[in-house]
């Protein structure tokens, strides 16, 4: 009989591999099947302190989109990021408010796109706009970005989400009543007439600010929260000490959550269901938090 003696390091090694495919037959998963269980996963790991960082994993580049070059909304700005060695990207589009333009919601283009995401801000047709019409422009961009975009080609055009400030928060309601197949939306401190949206079939997180006195929450957010489906994956996030125009510059508990729900449902990465579930509590930043979990 013929006896192999093999160093340290090469025991080391192979009892590492050892215990490592051990753990993934544990699970029921092949190596190749883990790492193909979400194809959508973008980015490492989330921590605390990478979805609350100014800038996620990825570089970030940006284009202009001329509103003389569209039609159905008024041009805007493509954040992207820069490598395409992940493939394509998940896509949001935020409108701004009423009066506004897209620089009042600016921030959160590089913030979201370096998390992953290609993000377009756009400006509306014109700054009075209401939010059935902001509702139109939000999917007039969508379709802008997917079809007819200079970075359409990093987009997955089954994964996209729209969000929005005041009127266009309420423009992200009325696109998702109208475009069921949208996988989440976020509307910021949102200001509509209607305020029931029982139809909703998108993942829906409502931000609301205790000190709003454009939108008040008793007659805005707490009421579109509360008229979503008990079946939709929904959420309220109530800011604390914080006012309708909360959401026009950087706010880091506003890009904590917005982050996670879009990761969660544009991407189904529930990596960062962790930050969803169990319901965050209240906090210096935080007033109220409710929504249904886990998460299906």
């Amino acid at each position: 009989m013929q006896l192999h003696v093999f160093s340290r390091p090469v025991v080391r090694a192979c009892l590492a591999a050892a215990v490592a495919t051990a753990g993934l037959l544990g699970t029921g998963l092949a190596p190749a099947q883990a790492a193909a269980e979400n194809p959508y996963e973008r980015g490492p790991a989330p921590t605390v302190s990478s979805i609350e960082a100014s800038r996620g994993s990825y570089a970030v580049s940006q284009t202009d989109v001329s509103s003389l070059g569209v039609s159905g909304f008024g041009g805007g700005t493509i954040y992207y990021p820069t490598s395409t060695a992940d493939g394509t990207f998940g896509a949001v589009v935020i409108s701004p408010g009423f009066t506004a333009y897209q620089s009042s919601i600016a921030w959160l283009g590089p913030r979201l796109a370096s998390q992953g995401f290609v993000v377009f801000t756009i400006d509306t047709l014109t700054t009075l706009d209401q939010p059935d019409s902001r509702g139109r422009q939000l999917l007039s961009a969508l379709d802008y970005l997917t079809k007819s975009s200079s970075v359409r080609g990093r987009v997955d055009a089954s994964r996209l989400g729209v969000m929005g400030h005041s009127m266009g928060g309420g423009g992200s309601l009325e696109a998702a009543k109208s475009r069921t197949s949208l996988k989440a939306a976020i509307p910021l401190t949102g200001w509509n007439t209607d305020k029931t949206w029982p139809e909703l079939r998108t993942p829906t997180l409502v931000v609301g600010a205790d000190g709003d006195s454009v939108a008040p929450v008793s007659s805005h957010s707490e009421p579109f929260y509360e008229s979503l489906p008990g079946s939709l994956d929904k959420a309220y996030l109530e800011l604390n000490n914080a006012s309708h125009f909360t959401p026009n510059s950087s706010n880091t508990t506003i890009a904590k959550y917005s982050i996670s729900w879009l990761k969660r449902f544009i991407d189904n990465d529930t990596r960062y269901e962790q930050f969803l579930c169990p319901l965050p509590r209240p906090s210096l930043t935080i007033e109220e938090y409710r929504g249904n979990c886990p998460h299906a």
